[in-house]
Order: structure tokens, then sequence, then C-alpha cells
């Protein structure tokens, strides 16, 4: 619920403040998966996940909510799943492990430790902190989601956006053995 520093505008000589009620114990996580495939759009799936505020309560996403984020890819794409994921812990779980070991349709390759800039992923995280919830003080958990799923949704209908998650890595899509054609 705090909100994430940006710039703004103020008079000069005037500091500007931004008044935020007060901390907010709910939690809310979203995991997504910018999804490339040669000759169609690129597309965006994302799942969000409401914490509840009680003791000892889960405050991240579990390696299950993972198996279900790609099962749902999966579905949604209608085809085999070449996932590439950071070094998380829960990434790195043993049940995904098995999962994925499991399911043929599902390849998971890790990129190296403490390597931000190869995931396309975090460029989607870059767009939503500077646009929709730059220098926003939400008043309630409900204003926090309607802004996240707003701006989730306006990169979704935007491939050129996530297209250029992909560019800002410098990763292509094309395997090195291929032969490629200008």
């Amino acid at each position: 619920m705090t909100p994430p520093r940006a710039r703004t505008w103020g008079r000069r000589g005037h500091t500007t403040v931004v008044r935020v009620r007060g901390r907010s114990r709910r939690r809310i996580s979203v995991a997504a998966l910018c999804c490339y495939k040669p000759g169609e759009q690129s597309r965006m799936i994302y799942r969000p996940r409401f914490h509840l505020p009680l003791k000892g309560a889960r405050k991240s996403f579990a390696w299950t909510d993972y198996r279900d984020l790609a099962v749902r890819a999966h579905i949604q794409l209608g085809g085999p799943i070449v996932l590439v994921w950071d070094n998380l812990n829960t990434h790195l779980a043993v049940g995904m492990k098995q999962y994925a070991a499991e399911h043929e349709r599902l390849t998971v390759l890790q990129l190296p430790s403490y390597a931000p800039d190869l995931n396309p992923a975090e460029g989607l995280w870059s767009l939503l902190r500077r646009g929709p919830t730059a220098n926003t003080a939400f008043t309630d958990p409900d204003h926090l989601t309607r802004t996240l799923r707003r701006g989730l949704h306006h990169i979704q209908l935007r491939p050129a956006l996530i297209d250029g998650c992909l560019a800002g890595t410098g990763l292509s899509l094309t395997h090195p053995t291929e032969p490629t054609t200008r």
C-alpha cells in the first residue's frame, strides 16, 4: 500500500508532500509470464495473489502458485512451454522441479544468479512502477487492486510493450544453431 517513489512536480521552493494514511499489512503479489512465439503476437499472462493479514500466513507465492500459472499458460497457449526463470527459491523448490520433470510439455531453464537484466518480466514491473502506480497513494487495498489490474491490462493490450521487455534483455528468440533469414 505504500506508494513507490517517482519524480513529481512542485512549485519552486516548496517541497511536494504525498500523504499516506498509514502502512497496511495487506499484501498483493503478482506473478507474470512474458510469452513469445515466432510469428505470433507476444502475450502476457499474470496471476495476482491476495494475502490474508493473518499471523503466520504466507506472504508470497508458493511453488504451487507458479505451477498453476504454468498450467494456465499451457491451456491458453495450447502448446509446450519453455520457462526461463531466475533463481527465486520457489522456482527452485523440489516440488516445482518434480512437476517439471513429470510433464514433457514443460521445459525449465534457469537464468544465472543475479541477472535480473536477462529477465523480460522485470521490464513489466518497471513499466508498472513508472506508469499507473508511480506517485499514487492508495486509499485502500481495492484501489491498489484496481490500479494494478488496469496497468497490467494496459500492457496486455500492447504486444509492442511486451516485445520491448524482451528487446531490453538483449536476448533473441532464435536458437544459435538455426539459420537466420534476412
